[in-house]
């Protein structure tokens, strides 16, 4: 009996010691770690997982940016731990004249950046600090992590990237911008396009508008 005790106390320390499941889990197949120089850096539950749909082939519109931010952008802030009252997704899909315009990893996420490498490219895995908006990889997902119940927009999603949203302008790229939101066409300013959950948002620049695209969301989002 005391040998069976032993070995029911070496369970519970074995199970006691085991990590918690992070919030959004990234790849299991992730095969190696690629960090920039920098140890401080802190760890984010919410990496990204593969999407199911694939990512379209193209070029990134614009850099990722600095998001290391001093003060608040829109209210929203960089922080150093997760920001969980309000965790949901939305996607992005860029295109310029037809082609598509991928969104950077990165996206308010404060260097240094440390990157996954999964089976759909890098992905984002820590950084020194996460803005309530931020992306971890080119796959289009916006991670809204909040610390408050609020409505954010894709306004405040440029302004994070620190790049322009207009109906003639979204980032470098200059012309009539038309959206649309879950393959409907949205009216008025773009800025004020919600990051409801699971909406889906095209943005098109210019000409040879290609219809709104579908994007599945992965099971872990």
């Amino acid at each position: 009996m005391k040998t069976a005790g032993r070995v029911v106390v070496a369970a519970v320390a074995l199970a006691l010691a085991s990590p918690l499941p992070a919030a959004c889990s990234s790849n299991p197949s992730t095969p190696s770690v690629t960090t920039q120089p920098n140890s401080s850096s802190s760890t984010s539950s919410s990496t990204s997982p593969s999407p199911t749909s694939s990512t379209p082939n193209g070029s990134v519109l614009a850099p990722a940016g600095n998001a290391d931010q001093a003060s608040p952008v829109d209210g929203i802030s960089c922080n150093t731990n997760e920001q969980l009252a309000l965790h949901i997704h939305a996607h992005l899909a860029i295109y310029v004249n037809g082609a598509p315009k991928l969104l950077p990893p990165g996206i308010g996420i404060g260097p240094p950046l440390q990157f996954e490498q999964t089976s759909s490219g890098p992905s984002v895995a820590s950084g020194s600090c996460f803005s309530w908006l931020h992306t971890h990889d080119s796959s289009g997902v916006v991670h809204i992590e909040s610390p408050v119940q609020r409505v954010y927009t894709l306004g405040d999603f440029f302004d994070i990237w620190g790049q322009p949203l207009s109906a003639t302008q979204v980032g470098p790229a200059q012309g009539a911008a038309t959206a649309t939101v879950n393959g409907n066409p949205f009216t008025g300013d773009p800025r004020g396009i919600p990051l409801d959950a699971d909406n889906v948002i095209q943005l098109d620049v210019g000409s040879a508008l290609p219809p709104p695209q579908p994007y599945t969301f992965p099971s872990g989002l």
